[in-house]
């Protein structure tokens, strides 16, 4: 194909718009009928120039995240987007530190004041599970367990 770009500048282009890790980048040009030769060379370079980060990618996604969303969530969109799992058990981690007053700021957020009825502490305890925090951080939060006691 004449003019057609190539494998390099096309892998140089999608890291340009947002971090990836290698299986996600991998993915996308594999797309392209690349010869997996080629391929893997390419994303060697680009891992050994620092192009390519796992651990950029993570961090990046773990501080976004950080007062948005449970590690269950920030977790599992590391997995859609193949983050190698001795990076997932870094990010964990790093998430389990912060989840409890992440978890606080969210609830804080929305809600304010603790349950009056039954009904809206499950409210709010679905409102939290479905923000990726473990039932544990949610009875905590929810069990009156607040950080000025």
């Amino acid at each position: 194909m004449a003019g057609a770009p190539s494998l390099r500048a096309r892998a140089l282009r999608l890291l340009a718009a947002r971090e990836r890790s290698r299986e996600e980048l991998r993915r996308k040009l594999a797309g392209d009928d690349a010869d997996p030769g080629e391929l893997e060379a390419v994303l060697d370079e680009l891992q050994g120039n620092g192009l390519l980060s796992e651990a950029r990618l993570v961090e990046q996604l773990t501080h976004a995240a950080r007062g948005r969303y449970g590690s269950r969530r920030v977790l599992e969109r590391l997995r859609e987007r193949g983050v190698e799992s001795e990076a997932l058990d870094r990010a964990e981690q790093a998430l389990k530190v912060q989840e409890l007053e992440s978890a606080r700021a969210v609830w804080r957020k929305r809600f304010g004041r603790p349950p009056t009825s039954l009904q809206e502490k499950a409210r709010q305890a679905r409102f939290l599970a479905g923000r990726g925090f473990s039932s544990e951080v949610i009875h905590r939060v929810l069990g009156g367990e607040h950080e000025d006691q």
